[in-house]
């Protein structure tokens, strides 16, 4: 007999199929097999992150759902995570439910924003996170398990399910799980927590409420032209934008490095070329350069980047960062 943890209640199956079968029935997964949520794992769990079960990491305000650190816990079991990740899992969830993310309305929106965790600091080698070849693709456990745990927590804690709250007309496969480092080694700028007023040394979570990926490929040597080559993927969000997330491969990076350039004059080359005119009228894509947030990540081969357009034009949400 297996005993499992999913809410404050424990739930016995026979087997691991059955538990499967049963979870899939009640909608407590992603769709994808699961990791036996019992006491001991649990308790394994809970332990990596020093939290007590009744911990509260945060209430989700409009509907009123509660995060406990032990339904936390649970579902970052499910999705296959490590004890060691659960602090960078903790973190994300304390700054999702920040009031100023409205992470109500980033889930349920027919738009399909995906939570997105960009993670900072030494946590991230100490846990073998990845920002290099493939950032946002398959391969590296904690980056696949600790994105799916914040997104089965979002199911099964907040009750944005598809087809139930999660109302997303399409949506996008950030939905499964959207979690990556940034490459500090390779960047020559402040990386993002430090600019978002965290000290270097310290580790540190930032959620993004993220729509689709827009590739960017360039192959030229030059940063003005490189950059040049931004202005449709800017706009496919709209204008004035409030924030948009803007990763950069080492090879571009080393095109900016040869240049001196810093990332103030990549954001306010952005936010130049990004205006152009329509009907007689200015439009420009973000409102302003401090709106384009500057990732370094990806494969060290290839002149290609990613646009990151945020759900919440006018100020509906704004990304958060918190130290883990």
């Amino acid at each position: 007999m297996t005993s499992t943890v999913l809410t404050s209640k424990r739930l016995a199956f026979d087997d691991e199929d059955a538990l499967m079968e049963a979870f899939l029935e009640r909608g407590w997964t992603d769709g994808l097999p699961i990791v036996p949520p019992t006491v001991e794992r649990v308790r394994a769990m809970l332990k990596g992150g020093r939290r007590s079960p009744s911990d509260i990491l945060g209430v989700e305000t409009v509907k009123g759902h509660v995060i406990t650190a032990e339904k936390a816990a649970a579902n970052a079991v499910m999705a296959g995570c490590l004890p060691g990740y659960f602090p960078i899992v903790v973190a994300a969830l304390e700054a999702m439910c920040q009031r100023e993310f409205n992470l109500h309305a980033v889930t349920v929106s027919t738009m399909g924003a995906a939570v997105l965790t960009v993670v900072n600091g030494p946590i991230t080698r100490r846990i073998g996170l990845n920002s290099g070849v493939s950032v946002f693709g398959p391969g590296n456990r904690a980056n696949a398990t600790i994105g799916r745990a914040i997104r089965l927590v979002v199911m099964n804690v907040t009750g944005a399910r598809p087809g139930e709250l999660d109302k997303a007309t399409i949506g996008h496969p950030g939905k499964y799980t959207w979690c990556m480092a940034e490459d500090e080694a390779t960047s020559p700028w402040p990386p993002l927590h430090v600019e978002r007023g965290i000290e270097r040394d310290r580790s540190a979570v930032t959620v993004f409420p993220g729509l689709s990926p827009i590739p960017v490929s360039s192959e030229d040597g030059d940063p003005e032209a490189i950059l040049a080559a931004f202005e449709d993927a800017m706009f496919a969000a709209g204008t004035n934008q409030d924030e948009v997330v803007v990763a950069l491969s080492p090879e571009l990076i080393g095109h900016f490095r040869g240049a001196g350039w810093s990332k103030r004059q990549v954001q306010e080359s952005l936010f130049a070329v990004c205006q152009r005119e329509r009907d007689g009228e200015l439009e420009q894509s973000v409102s302003s350069p401090e709106a384009v947030r500057v990732l370094v990540a990806g494969g060290a081969a290839g002149g290609f980047a990613s646009v990151i357009p945020l759900w919440g034009a006018g100020s509906s949400s704004k990304s958060v960062t918190r130290p883990v």
